[in-house]
């Protein structure tokens, strides 16, 4: 007997005494083998939450300020669970130093989103940030060990879309401060640098143009469940009614915290501004296609299968 057909041969015996196998999914729902996951010999890895800023009015755009958007920022407001309730902080796409948090000295929270710590749930390690940065002096606040169960951020803010303010550059950093040098300056042009430029469309939620070097982009954070979207994305290319400029693809994908980022390139030269109107269009047709329900024809399920070939997970 193979090894292979051995190692059925236990897992079948495991099963039948109302065990889980190795190789078997893990029934905690992680998706994950269970000899990796809760059967791993030093324990379960740390917990995986598929759509942690969801359900929010404002998920898609702080996917967006999370995973795309280099210089933006929001006002949030807290609500009764968080303890302040009223309260006005400022959340951040990036910090200085990716910091999770900053106290300013007048008392002002600035909450980051593209930080380095991942402990499997961004919305609760979010939601323990703000905890702390409430209950911390003037300072960066970081977070350096997972913080177990407690609130999420969405338990945290109150339930509305954001008001986000897309920025050129960094220099929000430090118009509040008198002391403009030193250190701080220095991350200022490092980050500048690297800044590309992005405008927000205002006619339809989430959607944001920027330039990557000498290409031109439209990324577009959706709310609708995955099969539904492609399955309308798919009905839109068949009837060619998913161009949002002349000359402008459809290239594929991205996945990011439960919601899918469709990407369109642009020819050089675009620009943002006449986008808005097309993009309108877009967003009425798909719902449109969206509500058209999951039967599609040969050639649309053929467009949906070639969509979703052309996916790249971001976590």
């Amino acid at each position: 007997m193979g090894k292979r057909s051995r190692n059925k041969g236990r897992e079948a015996v495991a099963t039948a005494e109302g065990e889980v196998g190795p190789r078997q999914p893990c029934p905690c729902g992680s998706g994950r083998r269970y000899k990796a996951c809760h059967g791993a010999s030093d324990g379960p890895p740390p917990v995986f939450n598929a759509r942690p800023f969801g359900p929010y009015a404002g998920e898609c755009d702080l996917i967006a300020l999370r995973e795309l958007v280099p210089a933006a920022t929001a006002p949030l407001t807290l609500s009764e669970a968080s303890g302040h309730a009223g309260k006005v902080i400022r959340l951040n796409s990036l910090l200085p130093g990716a910091a999770p948090a900053m106290v300013r000295d007048s008392g002002e929270i600035w909450l980051g989103l593209q930080v380095q710590h991942n402990f499997g749930d961004p919305g609760r390690d979010l939601g323990a940030v703000l905890l702390k940065a409430l209950d911390s002096e003037a300072g960066v606040v970081g977070l350096t060990e997972a913080p177990g169960e407690g609130p999420r951020f969405t338990d945290l803010v109150v339930d509305e879309p954001l008001e986000v303010t897309v920025h050129d550059g960094f220099d929000f950093w430090i118009n509040d401060l008198e002391d403009q040098g030193g250190a701080m300056a220095a991350a200022l042009e490092q980050a500048n640098a690297a800044a590309s430029p992005t405008v927000r469309l205002d006619s339809v939620h989430a959607a944001y143009w920027t330039r990557l070097g000498a290409k031109e982009h439209l990324r577009w954070v959706m709310p609708e469940p995955e099969d539904d979207l492609l399955a309308g994305l798919a009905r839109l290319h068949v009837s060619g009614d998913d161009v949002i400029a002349d000359g402008a693809r459809l290239v594929g994908m991205f996945r990011a915290h439960g919601l899918l980022v469709p990407v369109w390139d642009l020819p050089v030269g675009t620009g943002a501004e006449v986008l808005e109107e097309s993009a309108a269009a877009f967003a009425r047709a798909l719902v449109d296609a969206v509500a058209a329900g999951p039967e599609l024809t040969a050639e649309e399920r053929a467009a949906r299968s070639g969509l979703a070939n052309r996916q790249v997970t971001i976590r």
